[in-house]
């Protein structure tokens, strides 16, 4: 009779343990990969264990990063979520342009001698001068113009 009884209560607490124990970690990794495929999460990949979700992965920026934890923190069953989810680095910008380095250091030139009122223009290597200068500052131009070694200097300033 004990014997009956027990086998009886032991599968009455296996059933019950069945019945409320909830989803399996596949099916909880399921579920994650759903909800970041529904939330439309890309370059993501989780593993989930004892109801731990891992993401892993690289992304464009941190709000898919955030998004990606957060969708998975909504699935039901998930204990908590631990992310090493990264982003990709931003792309390097070009180097500036030859002409655009050599307008550069002609108008770094013109400013540390406290001349302005000059625009200054740089087409395939060639330095060209417009605006208005005095007649007493047109030899410093022309001479801070021409240390940056340009293949040629336009002179087309107007003198007063």
């Amino acid at each position: 009779m004990k014997i009956k009884f027990l086998t009886i209560l032991s599968l009455a607490i296996a059933l019950f343990i069945g019945a409320c124990g909830g989803k399996s970690d596949t099916d909880l990794q399921k579920a994650v990969q759903d909800k970041l495929a529904a939330d439309k999460v890309t370059g993501v990949t989780v593993a989930v264990k004892d109801g731990v979700a891992t993401l892993t992965g690289e992304v464009a920026d941190i709000t898919v990063k955030t998004k990606a934890e957060a969708s998975a923190k909504t699935v039901e069953g998930i204990k908590s979520v631990t992310s090493t989810v990264t982003t990709k680095p931003l792309p390097t910008p070009p180097p500036p342009s030859a002409d655009k380095m050599l307008e550069g250091t002609v108008n770094q030139a013109l400013q540390k001698k406290n001349i302005t009122g000059i625009t200054v223009t740089v087409l395939n290597g060639e330095v060209t001068l417009t605006g208005t200068v005095e007649r007493a500052k047109l030899a410093e131009v022309m001479a801070a113009a021409n240390e940056t070694k340009p293949k040629k200097v336009n002179n087309q300033l107007t003198v007063k």
